[in-house]
């Protein structure tokens, strides 16, 4: 088959990594295709003949957007619409990327697909309009995850490792859960979405276990320490979420119910403390 893949995020550059040699892959960066441009992403498309799109860009910075939300909705949403109308015009089936954000938190469980969403900031209802576009048509596919980190690109395990380095302290949140994802486990979920080609719908994907994100910066400084990649331990903090103020609220729980797609697609799955090792090894070896 061939795919195309939009953005060379964490994500997007894992599913090229990842990808089954068996598959042609064609890879459009920011820089090579502005998903904003509908007419440029439809000459793409058209060129390209792809049996599948993937859509792994978007407008991330959280932050951000809650002053910027004009910009947030013409990647999140208003470009997906147009995407999602090529794709369906060229006959290629799309696989769209999406988030935990559009939840709110407070369901106090792991959240399926079929769920309601409440999304809390202005990046999680820009998200949640895209995957509206995606599944107006019945073929699309959304594939939410969460939590995404990788050897490359801006994340937080990323930042944790550089400011372990140059603090002796360091406070981090302790009352929001979630369920870190290594990029390439999305990767690998993605592409066997792909290959399954199952109906149009809504899938969860994430590695296994739950973590606060004062647990996955003990993880983080714990496993670098065994791997020399820090030289010595600091003090981590756990504050509440009231003590660290941000732009944007933040769902206190959002764990993802990943069971109809583990079933689904019966692929090899990692809990997350696994995955942050073979990534800090990655690192390591980089």
């Amino acid at each position: 088959m061939k795919v195309l893949v939009l953005s060379a995020g964490q994500i997007g550059t894992a599913i090229v990594k990842a990808a089954p040699s068996r598959h042609e892959v064609i890879v459009r960066t920011h820089a090579q295709l502005d998903i904003v441009d509908a007419r440029a992403v439809g000459e793409a498309l058209a060129d390209s003949k792809a049996h599948w799109v993937v859509n792994a860009a978007a407008y991330t910075a959280v932050d951000r957007a809650e002053d910027e939300p004009a910009a947030a909705r013409a990647v999140n949403d208003t470009a997906v619409a147009a995407l999602a109308q090529v794709a369906a015009r060229e006959k290629a089936r799309l696989l769209h990327v999406s988030t935990d954000f559009v939840f709110d938190g407070k369901a106090g469980r792991p959240y399926r697909p079929t769920d309601a969403t409440n999304p809390l900031s202005v990046y999680g209802v820009t998200k949640r309009a895209g995957e509206h576009h995606v599944l107006e048509g019945g073929f699309g596919i959304v594939m939410r995850t969460s939590w995404v980190y990788a050897s490359t690109g801006k994340n937080f395990v990323l930042t944790m490792l550089k400011m372990m380095k140059e603090r002796d302290q360091i406070n981090v949140v302790c009352d929001q859960i979630g369920t870190p994802t290594w990029a390439m486990s999305a990767a690998a979920a993605v592409w066997a979405l792909i290959e399954l080609g199952p109906e149009g719908g809504l899938y969860h994907w994430a590695d296994l276990g739950v973590a606060s994100w004062y647990d996955f910066a003990l993880a983080i400084q714990e496993e670098a320490l065994a791997r020399g990649l820090l030289t010595r331990a600091v003090r981590i903090v756990p504050i509440p979420s009231a003590g660290y103020a941000t732009r944007a609220a933040r769902p206190s729980f959002s764990v993802l119910d990943t069971s109809g797609a583990r079933a689904l697609l019966r692929i090899p799955t990692l809990h997350w403390r696994e995955s942050l090792r073979r990534m800090l090894d990655e690192l390591r070896t980089a």
